[in-house]
């Protein structure tokens, strides 16, 4: 264990634990609006499944990481649209059709690379951008300052979204029509086209998500997400829908697992002693939905629908 404590090895682990919790980050980022207007949305995992193979498929023909990127927006708003179909304009119950997303996703990228790739290539992810003046600093350069570009992407969505959902009239509409849809009705807000914009802007937001586990992995293969989607979902309530919140618990996730493949990687854990430490971040997302459950509110109109006429 005393290896483990050495600068080299805690700087490598915290600065890991950063590039890690950017795919929890971003989903969850996105869940978090989009259940600030009142959907939920259990079928995360399968959006960033599709958004996962959509950047790597991508960058493995065309050779850019950048091009698979947009492709994993472009998938993540589509699904969301269709998402919103499903749950705002056709009323279906949200936590079926989500699961439903999540299916469609798992066995949609399955078959897609067993049929467009067959087994496991690697490719080249994003390259690492050192910041001027910041990267050379002690310990600190390489933890906060040596990464790519979508780990900054993501911190920096912290504070915007933040803003959007509490400085601006969208994010004002996006409250309202989470809290008490019929009150933001009748002062001419559109319920409906409000959680619309705002479930096609957290799907957005998975597909990114994917697309940044695929291009840091450099890998794809079947269910890559491996649950990272539901945790994104109950960071959404450790945050209690605050995008620093959100933040926090991605970056404990993000170091919890980072911390558990070095304890691997050096021989600290072993056998089906490792076995049982990689289910640490799972585990961890129970302690912390019994901790939480009593504290928090869930917005009011959360998996409600709102039919004008009635």
């Amino acid at each position: 264990m005393s290896e483990f404590f050495t600068a080299t090895v805690l700087i490598a682990t915290l600065a890991s634990g950063i590039r890690l919790a950017v795919p929890f980050l971003l989903a969850a980022l996105g869940e978090t609006i989009g259940q600030r207007s009142g959907v939920l949305n259990l079928g995360v995992e399968g959006v960033m499944l599709l958004g996962a193979f959509a950047g790597y498929y991508t960058t493995l023909e065309t050779g850019s990481a950048l091009a698979g990127v947009a492709l994993a927006l472009v998938v993540g708003a589509v699904m969301g649209a269709i998402y919103a179909v499903i749950t705002v304009a056709m009323h279906a119950e949200q936590g079926i059709s989500g699961i439903g997303i999540f299916l469609f996703g798992l066995g949609f990228t399955d078959l897609l690379f067993q049929k467009q790739v067959g087994s496991p290539i690697p490719i080249d992810g994003l390259a690492k951008v050192a910041i001027p003046g910041l990267s050379g600093l002690p310990w600190l350069g390489e933890i906060l300052f040596d990464h790519n570009v979508l780990v900054y992407v993501a911190f920096l969505l912290v504070p915007t979204v933040w803003f959007v959902v509490n400085r601006t009239t969208f994010g004002l509409n996006v409250r309202a029509v989470g809290e008490t849809p019929e009150a933001a009705d009748t002062l001419g807000v559109s319920v409906n086209g409000t959680r619309v914009a705002a479930i096609v802007i957290a799907n957005t937001l998975a597909g990114l998500a994917g697309a940044a586990l695929a291009l840091e992995l450099g890998i794809f293969q079947q269910n890559l997400t491996a649950g990272r989607g539901f945790i994104a979902i109950a960071l959404v309530y450790f945050g209690a829908w605050r995008p620093s919140g959100v933040m926090a618990g991605a970056l404990l996730f993000g170091v919890v697992s980072a911390t558990v493949v070095q304890w691997r990687t050096l021989g600290i854990v072993a056998g089906p002693a490792a076995s049982l430490t990689a289910m640490a971040p799972a585990v961890l997302t129970i302690l912390v939905l019994v901790a939480v459950s009593r504290r928090i509110g869930t917005p009011s109109a959360l998996t409600k629908h709102f039919d004008r006429s009635g």
